[in-house]
């Protein structure tokens, strides 16, 4: 009768040991999940918010189409050349697999630090730079190639931005939308990926006035 009763308490007691164990087990297991899940979330919210400053500029990746066009309006040039608003850098690493020495201006310091890597990974880091910067506060004034992945909002103001600060010899190739009021030299691509280059000569009138200049620098 005692050992019966001796049994009897101590099996509650391993089954309530038993519970307690089951739901250690389900705090740990619930407290590891929801730490992934915040971890997960901490690396991928920067590549996907939006970076607030005069526009909501949202990272969305070029594709494979939107990058062959650009380097098509690139054929024939050199120098310079930077992308404004970078995102992930495929667009600056392009470039400087075509032998540009390519710069990549971009926000969101995630991005930045992952468009290094690629450029790294790609064997191409010696060409490329990429810096973290709201573009607005950015002189693009000694780049003689422009590529800008924009919003509708802030192309006008971009517009006036790069009409005050480029050398006439520059050319700004715009993706997905185009300036308002310039109009294009060069148009490829359909949809989305279409893509608009402008040359700045030709809406300055550089031309005429290095021909003027012409004969008298040679006489």
């Amino acid at each position: 009768g005692a050992m019966s009763q001796a049994l009897a308490k101590e099996i509650p007691r391993e089954e309530g040991a038993g519970g307690s164990r089951r739901s250690s087990w389900g705090l740990l297991v619930t407290a590891g999940v929801g730490g992934t899940l915040v971890a997960l979330y901490a690396v991928a919210t920067p590549f996907v918010t939006p970076a607030l400053r005069k526009v909501c500029l949202p990272f969305v990746p070029a594709t494979a189409a939107q990058i062959q066009n650009v380097l098509k309006m690139l054929e024939n040039r050199s120098g310079s050349l930077v992308d404004i608003g970078s995102g992930d850098g495929r667009i600056v690493i392009a470039a400087a697999k075509k032998g540009f020495q390519a710069v990549g201006y971009e926000l969101n310091p995630w991005l930045v630090w992952y468009s290094r890597y690629r450029a790294w990974r790609d064997g191409v880091h010696q060409n490329t730079k990429f810096y973290i910067s709201d573009l607005w506060k950015v002189s693009f004034s000694h780049y003689r190639n422009v590529i800008v992945f924009g919003v509708p909002q802030m192309m006008p103001q971009l517009e006036k931005k790069l009409e005050e600060e480029l050398e006439c010899n520059a050319r700004i190739i715009a993706c997905r939308f185009p300036f308002p009021c310039w109009i294009p030299d060069h148009t490829t691509g359909e949809g989305i990926d279409t893509v608009w280059a402008y040359d700045l000569k030709h809406s300055r009138g550089c031309e005429t006035k290095r021909l003027e200049i012409t004969p008298e620098t040679e006489s």
